[in-house]
């Protein structure tokens, strides 16, 4: 979760638009059903949430996501998103989704602090990587300073990393430091560095074999006010070249993004939005993102995006929502994308406990289907790691 993300609350004309929206009950896809949902990860002594995942090409599921002691048992009145004991970890099925292995694997926990948002990727030869970003505790009692753009509370925002696996997941090496966005007005670390580029969201190998990741950039020098830019990766991850704007604008403020690539070539970016009603917007570059066409609204709540292409080419995009009736919804697209204004919502989860939730992300299965993670909680309760089976 990125940092204009930390509120869950939403305007009173979202509140409006989602109870509009619940009244009128969206019509269901037809081409989609839900079979049932599922418990991944639950363990009342921590707090888990967003979620990635992939399948490995001997049918293995993994499923990482970010957890941290469940503050609420030492006496704590709510939830942070911050935490100087975030990791990311985790869990495995070898049978489709049914079963998940019941003690977390530790992939990072960074020495400098609390690390959020495991984004997987796996590459065509079928390593792993794997973006994060990091909160660091600073000790305000005895009067710490830094020289950070960014701080919350008790905390100081120190940018993004990544991690590589070779073996499946089992060992990682890292982290890596990507470049800064470049900026006439650099954003700063704790010891005055340019901040490494960052976001919550799924990078995508293209054909041509070059990884590309949409991360986000301020534009006033700290990272409320952000728009999200292009990375690329020519040594799968390793280092990474700036390449342009993805999406920008001096009122809308953009910051968790998903980028996929089309099968004409089309790189499309489904991205969450501030200041424009929660509101999702599409961007697309037609020439492998050397630049980007102007932004389009949507027309439709909710964040943020993953997208995977289902076998016969069609595009699942699904994404949370964050208004009543919480949950988590899904829309499925023509093979270029073009259709994202009218593609009818499926709604995959109403019975959510509030805001904070969803984060969904998905992966094919076998015999046309698919299975959803996010993270999820009831009557504002334990924060846990659930999914939705899908046929399509």
């Amino acid at each position: 979760m990125t940092p204009m993300s930390l509120d869950p609350t939403v305007s009173r004309r979202s509140f409006a638009l989602g109870l509009a929206a619940a009244a009128a009950a969206p019509a269901q896809s037809s081409s989609l059903k839900k079979i049932k949902d599922l418990v991944i990860y639950t363990d009342d002594q921590y707090y888990c949430a967003f979620p990635s995942v992939v399948r490995r090409s001997t049918g293995e599921l993994i499923v990482a996501f970010r957890r941290a002691p469940n503050r609420r048992l030492l006496g704590h009145k709510g939830y942070s998103h911050t935490d100087p004991n975030s990791y990311l970890v985790l869990v495995r099925s070898r049978d489709n989704g049914e079963t998940w292995t019941k003690d977390p694997e530790l992939i990072f926990a960074h020495p400098m602090g609390g690390s959020q948002d495991p984004c997987l990727l796996q590459l065509k030869d079928g390593s792993i990587i794997c973006a994060s970003y990091l909160w660091t505790w600073l000790d305000r009692q005895a009067g710490s300073k830094t020289k950070a753009s960014s701080e919350l509370g008790q905390y100081v925002f120190q940018g993004g990393y990544l991690v590589r696996s070779e073996d499946g997941g089992k060992t990682w090496k890292g982290p890596i430091y990507p470049p800064p966005v470049p900026a006439s007005r650099p954003v700063l670390d704790a010891a005055g560095k340019p901040l490494p580029a960052y976001n919550r969201g799924s990078m995508y190998q293209g054909k041509d074999g070059r990884v590309y990741w949409v991360v986000a950039y301020s534009k006033d020098g700290g990272t409320r006010e952000t728009d999200v830019h292009l990375m690329i990766s020519a040594d799968r991850g390793d280092t990474w070249t700036y390449s342009s704007v993805v999406a920008t604008d001096a009122k809308v403020t953009f910051n968790e993004a998903s980028v996929y690539e089309t099968p004409k070539g089309d790189l499309v970016s489904f991205i969450r939005t501030a200041n424009f009603d929660d509101h999702t917007v599409v961007s697309r570059s037609r020439d492998h993102g050397k630049t980007f066409e102007p932004w389009q609204d949507a027309g439709w709540q909710g964040h943020p995006h993953h997208a995977v292409r289902l076998a016969d080419n069609r595009v699942l995009v699904v994404y949370g929502y964050r208004h009543k009736p919480y949950g988590i919804r899904a829309r499925v697209l023509d093979p270029e994308c073009t259709n994202f204004k009218t593609a009818e919502e499926f709604v995959l989860r109403t019975d959510g406990g509030g805001g904070d939730l969803g984060y969904p992300w998905a992966v094919v299965l076998p015999n046309r289907q698919v299975l959803v993670t996010y993270y999820f909680q009831q009557n504002d309760g334990l924060r846990h790691i659930a999914g939705s089976l899908l046929s399509y």
